[in-house]
């Protein structure tokens, strides 16, 4: 094959999963939510299973599901029906993979589910096989075509599960309000943990503080806020924070009045601005500041003082945001 040729088949390829993504996303309807009610409503676990190809997807919508706050875990129907099937009880919910819905050994494992109880979910190319018909609840995962050009290794169809366990997996995140906080609590490991985990006091400035009094004269304002990155934290005699003064604070003074370099920073700061807590989870910082719009913000301590100021530039270097 030519280079041109290669590119163009690479090319075909990626179309038209994203086209049959395109696709599954448009039938994404009743079925889709009985499915998240079923798993959101599940006292045990979720149980995802599958065979071949599907059997590897099935492996990682688990761990996505697990990764994200929902006990899940794999059972292979082979195995299933040799002692694998203690795992499972009547208050699990069970995903079912097969793009069929013909597979005798899915069929054969959802035999006996039924027996036990438990409530099944299908993901599977074909609504109306056996295993559409059996389920509780059934996800399209139907394409036009696979990928491969004979029409027959699981490419295209696979994508679609997989993007159909992925969608499941973050609705019911944000149903179970799973947060930021959530996520480093059970990644805890390497470098991601690691960053979620971070508190601000490890980001913030906290040498030579941009600080002032409500009495501090506006010229002194500017002067600081040009030499220190754009935020000024008002104190008062406690060292506790009554308000800040930005650059958008002088910009919205100096179109008021007609001198702006006359009067105090008491006239101008932004009272009772947001301020972060030293031990706050970076993350869930980064978050209120993007909710917000806002660039910097102080930091407080236990008593309430001023011990720094954290930066969403810093913030992003040390890969929180």
């Amino acid at each position: 094959m030519t280079p041109d040729a290669i590119v163009a088949l690479g090319r075909r390829v990626v179309d038209l999963e994203t086209e049959a993504l395109a696709e599954v996303g448009r039938r994404i309807g009743p079925g889709f939510v009985r499915a998240v009610e079923l798993i959101t409503a599940a006292r045990g676990r979720v149980i995802v299973s599958g065979v071949g190809k599907s059997g590897l997807i099935a492996r990682k919508i688990a761990a996505t599901l697990t990764s994200t706050g929902t006990p899940t875990s794999f059972l292979h129907p082979t195995e299933s029906v040799h002692g694998d099937l203690g795992i499972v009880g009547s208050d699990d919910v069970a995903i079912l993979l097969s793009k069929s819905g013909d597979s005798e050994e899915i069929l054969t494992l959802l035999a006996h589910l039924k027996r036990f109880g438990t409530r099944t979910i299908a993901i599977t190319g074909n609504p109306a096989s056996t295993l559409g018909r059996e389920c509780d609840a059934v996800l399209d995962a139907w394409v036009r075509e696979e990928a491969c050009p004979h029409d027959l290794a699981p490419t295209t169809s696979t994508t679609a599960a997989l993007a159909l366990g992925d969608a499941l997996a973050v609705v019911i995140l944000e149903q179970k309000g799973f947060r930021r906080e959530d996520f480093a609590r059970i990644h805890p490991g390497g470098a991601l943990g690691r960053k979620l985990l971070m508190r601000v006091q490890e980001v913030m400035e906290d040498h030579d503080l941009p600080l002032a009094r409500v009495e501090t004269p506006i010229r002194e304002a500017i002067m600081r806020l040009a030499k220190r990155r754009g935020i000024v934290v008002v104190t008062d005699d406690q060292a506790r924070v009554v308000g800040v003064i930005t650059a958008g604070d002088l910009t919205r003074h100096m179109e008021r009045v007609v001198d702006p370099f006359d009067g105090t920073i008491g006239a101008v700061m932004t009272p009772k601005p947001q301020v972060a807590q030293h031990q706050e989870l970076a993350s869930a910082v980064v978050y209120r500041m993007e909710q917000i719009g806002i660039m910097a913000m102080p930091v407080i301590d236990e008593a309430e003082r001023v011990v720094g100021v954290v930066h969403l530039h810093d913030l992003m270097r040390a890969g929180v945001a």
